[in-house]
């Protein structure tokens, strides 16, 4: 070949390698070795599960954006999620392959270019709302997807787990996880571990029994199932393990079904092959009332390890033993390799709704450590060997005498995710320093069998939720728009006053003193420098090695969340539509927007498209259902590039449905926004539309104190 020539093709084949390395890191294959090394170097581009990882640290190495630039963010593009519908964005957005994926509320899947926002496929799995709708605990919500080779997973509040087309939204299976004629739903983001894809379900306030489920990814063929709560011994049991747990209960336990569902935290060691996840509340919430008073009650607030391949018990940690309070163990489980004491240790660690953060042995379940991060009273401290919390018996209330405990139903710390960076070893994590719910056991109890079994007298405003227990004090009235609430419903139809405060719907203040107030416990947790307990919504940075709290800024609580990366920050997303970022070493604030939502907030995530990062959140409840309303249809959606109209090519799955039960009705323009998804880069000069709907103008409606 002639000189000339060889100098003439090499910048063509230049260009041609480039093209084809970067279509092949478009293209790239997510199996079980990409999930292994999410956000690991090579691997940093995408978020490819609900925690970035595996490990669910919610750390990325990607530090293009860092502290010394992250002023200059500003918004690349938006998409409209949502026409609302009562219930936050709780889901976190997975990327891969230059796609973003998301869910919203009923459960509604949608792909666009993780660049424009514009529109590629949306799947409506079509609830039957008029069914499932009375049988949601805690908010129309749904935390997110899984991705596995050439499928998004969507779960269901209904209780399906659908297989998807990743490129073009096409159902590939659907299953039926839980029956059809319980009051099960399903809210939490599925998980891949070895292969398979792992649901729980939600629905602990009513008489249902808990379970974890494993399908074969390709297939939706049922692996295994692990049930958190024995069923009746008189049926048998399903292995040994229940066998075991039946001892720790008492009576006829089976007949309300017992709680415990697994409605949110679960993370994968791949390993040890070890799947993790966290269970919830007893059912009904008094240990009294389900004739276990003084037993543990096996599995409830528990976290659990099984092996993955199998569904096997491996080992368990409780804890709430005796649950009598709605202190779900659910919240994210995060995994790390921490240097304690001299030693590295595998451990998972975990914040959960009672106010403790403890780290484990992740092999072996052993605890390592725990503290208070917030008031806790409920509690005088944890054994300094097992782990398990030293409950005051005086917490325990009765039928004549009502209890102040804190922290409240909602949790010092629930589903808004928190944040691991290896780097600066601190731990992030939203939280509630605050709060306090009274409680009294009802004169009397009836079982529903299909609504709310809650058994509980709540002081503070609140009357007895759940049909399940003689009546109470009259209940805060329903918001506006919360038409069919039943009585005492908090706002957005919520029937459990610890579902409002999870939402950031009710300050979480201390219950009036009523005229039976038992004893006032002592509270324990940290203090600040005039030794006074922290009150109000916080973000804390926890070192996990040590449980020192190395710095804590103002705004936090139970809605939104966090994520952390290589560029020393902290991203935080606020219940009042705010993105904030932090350093990740001091907690100095070098960056705040508003997305002009005023409620809903997900959690932030990051991702790298064509050398350049960005960060993305999902916020708005949109227009609540309003009374009596039959409902408008869904309004045409779009990116970047504007609306699809309902019926025209490209046009979103379900465009033409028939009118939605519970949208919003006729009348003059809501000033509520639509839900959105809001992208920002480095430089970014979008606009950040409002776009309001027909409607009444109804306030916004919660999301969820979990389930």
């Amino acid at each position: 070949m002639p000189k000339k020539m060889k100098w003439f093709l090499l910048p063509i084949i230049g260009v041609l390698l480039t093209a084809w390395f970067s279509v092949a890191l478009q293209n790239r294959k997510i199996d079980d070795k990409a999930l292994e090394n999410a956000g690991k170097t090579g691997n940093t581009d995408d978020w490819l599960s609900y925690g970035l990882n595996q490990q669910e640290q919610r750390y990325s190495l990607l530090k293009q954006i860092d502290a010394t630039n992250v002023g200059r963010l500003g918004l690349a593009w938006t998409y409209e999620v949502s026409f609302g519908g009562g219930g936050n964005q709780e889901a976190t957005p997975l990327v891969a392959n230059g796609v973003l994926y998301s869910v919203t509320q009923w459960s509604i899947a949608y792909a666009v270019d993780a660049r424009t926002g514009k529109e590629l496929w949306r799947y409506d799995p079509q609830i039957d709302r008029a069914v499932t709708g009375p049988r949601i605990c805690c908010g129309n919500v749904v935390r997110g997807l899984a991705i596995y080779k050439d499928k998004i997973y969507v779960p269901v509040l209904d209780g399906r787990l659908i297989a998807v087309d990743a490129k073009t939204g096409e159902k590939v299976w659907s299953v039926q996880t839980t029956p059809t004629d319980q009051p099960y739903t399903v809210t939490m983001a599925p998980r891949i571990a070895g292969g398979k894809v792992v649901i729980g379900n939600a629905g602990g306030e009513y008489p249902v029994r808990g379970y974890v489920t494993a399908y074969d990814a390709e297939t939706g063929k049922q692996a295994w199932r692990f049930y958190t709560i024995p069923g009746d011994p008189k049926k048998g049991f399903e292995n040994k393990t229940m066998e075991a747990a039946a001892k720790t209960w008492s009576g006829e336990w089976y007949k309300y079904g017992g709680g415990g569902t697994a409605w949110d935290g679960m993370s994968y060691d791949p390993d040890a092959n070890l799947l993790y996840f966290g269970t919830g509340n007893g059912g009904p919430w008094p240990s009294e009332v389900r004739q276990s008073r003084g037993l543990d009650n096996l599995f409830v607030c528990s976290i659990i390890a099984v092996n993955a391949d199998t569904g096997e018990y491996k080992w368990h940690y409780q804890a709430v033993p005796e649950d009598s309070w709605d202190f779900d163990s659910v919240q994210q489980l995060t995994l790390a390799d921490i240097r304690i004491n001299g030693q590295n240790r595998k451990v998972i660690m975990q914040a959960h709704k009672g106010g403790f953060f403890v780290v484990l042995d992740r092999i072996n379940g052993k605890f390592i450590s725990g503290s208070p991060f917030a008031q806790v009273n409920w509690a005088s401290g944890l054994d300094p060997k097992t782990g398990r919390p030293l409950i005051r018996p005086e917490a325990f209330y009765n039928k004549t005498q009502q209890i102040a405990i804190s922290p409240s139903a909602g949790g010092a710390h629930n589903w808004a995710p928190m944040s691991f960076n290896p780097t600066t070893n601190l731990m992030y994590i939203p939280i509630s320093a605050s709060g306090s719910m009274s409680y009294t056991l009802p004169a009397t109890f009836t079982y529903d069998p299909t609504g709310q079994n809650m058994g509980v007298n709540f002081g503070g405003g609140f009357g007895n939720r759940g049909r399940g227990g003689a009546p109470g004090a009259p209940g805060a009235p329903a918001a506006p728009g919360a038409a069919n609430a039943p009585r005492g419903a908090a706002p957005g139809g919520i029937t459990d006053p610890g579902a409002a405060i999870g939402a950031g719907l009710i300050t979480p203040t201390a219950p009036p003193v009523a005229a039976n107030a038992g004893p006032v416990l002592p509270m324990i947790g940290p203090l600040d420098k005039d030794g006074n307990h922290y009150t109000g919504p916080w973000l804390i940075a926890i070192d996990p090695a040590t449980h020192q709290i190395k710095w804590r800024v103002q705004g936090g609580g139970n809605v939104g969340g966090t994520m952390t990366t290589a560029g020393n920050l902290v991203f935080q997303s606020l219940s009042n539509g705010r993105l904030l970022a932090y350093k990740a070493d001091t907690g100095d604030k070098v960056f705040e927007t508003s997305t002009n939502q005023a409620s809903g907030q997900g959690p932030p995530i990051t991702y790298m498209v064509d050398g350049k990062q960005y960060i993305a959140v999902v916020g708005g409840s949109g227009p609540a259902p309003q009374r009596g309303g039959g409902g408008a249809p869904a309004p045409p959606r779009g990116g970047a590039g504007g609306a699809v109209a309902p019926g025209a090519p490209g046009a979103p799955a379900g465009a033409n449905a028939p009118p939605l039960p519970g949208g919003p009705a006729a009348g003059a323009p809501s000033t509520i926004p639509l839900p959105r998804l809001y992208v920002y880069t480095l430089d970014g000069k979008a606009e950040n539309p409002t776009r309001p709907v027909g409607g009444a103008g109804a306030a916004p409606a919660g999301g969820g104190r979990g389930q």
